[in-house]
């Protein structure tokens, strides 16, 4: 996943784009970059982050900076934001998303006249300057910018800053936000609300699925209407979004309970106490406690000051054992406990597993697992959301595999996503004894819909359900 901020001020805009930014700093480890434009021209700086948080980095660079009109990112993969010199001008360039026929467009570019483009250090081809190249095949940002919404697949939504404003334009489908808020200075736009809340800015809108709008220090011009189709993403609330951001008017941590509340209204286990995985497990677990009245206690702790940030490093060998080393048991709220534990989600189960490992060590008395979402059946096709190579990393594939043999229709994988099937009731048991739960229920589909609260026509559930 990636985030990313601009701001168009009549005043210098460098301090709200180094706070704003560094309020996305949960969305990726890899690169961060910010751009702004001024008297004379273009000011850019890129950094590695994956050993050292942005502001350590950025720090020194803010005296450098000069101008009233910026964009920037926290990126959990390629270098960005770019700065590119075409036929349109010079502009910078921040985008979120994936894009699926990435080999298809570069062939396109290549067709098209275009000669190379730079490759990574990790390989491959930066999406973000393919996006640019996108743009500039056309006759204008905003001819560009459409040509991008209309011929990628998967998903993107773009920031593009050139001396005119910054061009916001969101993913066609909406499955990532931009919020656009203002104060007396200017605007700024953002992936998350909350990182405009300390900066003297208020709600002005969120941008609707495939609407561009031009950004300027006085005004905000709608370039192309929204489409009335939407499909945002369901994991926003459940795991990915800061606890004080607000998507489509829903908060994310008042979801969070909501979660929990229902959770907890299917259930009839009797413990001791309730816990959250921290961070994201946390909220769910105070709204089942709230419900049903079970203390909620906090049997570990994660380790923050070396290791902030959950997703860190890349290797996945190395991703397990900080997840182990980060959480820290309290073995005197262990001990002969029965626990029951919220984790926003289990993707390939390691992590969980290692979890329940030394809450046992620590003499827990039992460990019931409630995911805050359902069984996670398929890999996104639409956001980084995993760093699975493949969806047989997946632990419920994994099992089905176990059950079923290699060949697994898409209609077998439907019944074991059923919460009312035999298929799905064998799965969770299946699930439950690999990783070592006394028990395990997940959070059923309809119940988490009903916990973000739209309607399930404007939500992607795909890597639940498989439903596009």
């Amino acid at each position: 996943m990636s985030g990313f901020f601009g701001v168009a001020s009549k005043e210098s805009c460098v301090l709200d784009l180094f706070f704003g930014i560094d309020y996305h700093s949960h969305l990726g480890t890899r690169r961060a970059g910010m751009a702004v434009y001024g008297q004379n021209g273009f000011t850019r700086a890129i950094h590695n982050i994956e050993n050292s948080p942005f502001r350590t980095k950025f720090d020194k660079d803010l005296d450098s900076f000069e101008g009233n009109l910026g964009i920037g990112c926290i990126s959990d993969f390629e270098s960005q934001p770019l700065i590119l010199h075409s036929h349109l001008g010079s502009f910078a360039l921040c985008t979120v998303g994936r894009i699926n026929n990435l080999d298809g467009l570069k062939a396109h570019c290549f067709e098209k006249g275009m000669t190379h483009f730079q490759e990574m250090s990790i390989g491959g081809i930066n999406p973000t300057e393919l996006i640019g190249a996108l743009i500039n095949q056309k006759n204008s940002i905003l001819e560009g910018l459409e040509f991008v919404q209309d011929i990628v697949e998967g998903s993107m939504s773009i920031l593009l800053l050139n001396k005119d404003g910054i061009y916001a334009m969101r993913d066609r489908e909406g499955r990532t936000p931009i919020i656009l808020a203002k104060k007396e200075e200017g605007f700024c736009a953002t992936f998350e609300s909350s990182a405009f809340l300390n900066l003297g800015y208020t709600h002005y809108k969120d941008m609707g699925p495939g609407e561009i709008d031009l950004i300027t220090p006085n005004e905000v011009k709608v370039l192309k209407q929204p489409n009335e189709h939407m499909k945002i993403c369901s994991f926003l609330w459940v795991y990915y979004g800061y606890p004080t951001s607000t998507y489509e008017g829903i908060n994310v941590e008042k979801m969070r309970n909501r979660c929990g509340e229902l959770l907890a209204k299917r259930d009839d286990v009797k413990v001791d106490n309730v816990a959250g995985v921290p961070d994201s497990g946390i909220a769910h677990a105070v709204g089942y406690s709230n419900t049903t009245g079970i203390p909620f206690s906090r049997p570990f702790i994660k380790y923050t000051p070396t290791w902030p940030r959950s997703f860190m490093p890349t290797n996945q060998a190395q991703r397990n054992r900080i997840a182990k080393m980060k959480l820290i048991p309290v073995a005197e709220l262990i001990k002969d406990k029965k626990l029951l534990l919220i984790d926003d989600s289990i993707v390939r189960g390691t992590q969980l597993g290692e979890t329940t490992s030394f809450l046992y060590d620590s003499d827990a008395k039992e460990v019931h697992v409630r995911p805050a979402c359902p069984p996670i059946m398929f890999g996104c096709k639409y956001l980084n959301f995993s760093r699975s190579n493949s969806e047989m990393e997946l632990i419920t594939r994994k099992v089905i595999k176990e059950i079923e043999g290699d060949e697994v229709s898409f209609e077998t994988l439907k019944k074991y996503a059923d919460p009312d099937s035999e298929q799905y009731a064998l799965m969770c048991e299946k699930i439950r004894e690999k990783l070592g739960f006394t028990s395990l229920r997940y959070h059923r589909l309809d119940d988490m819909i009903e916990s973000i609260g739209l309607d399930q026509c404007k939500l992607c559930t795909y890597c639940w359900n498989g439903e596009e």
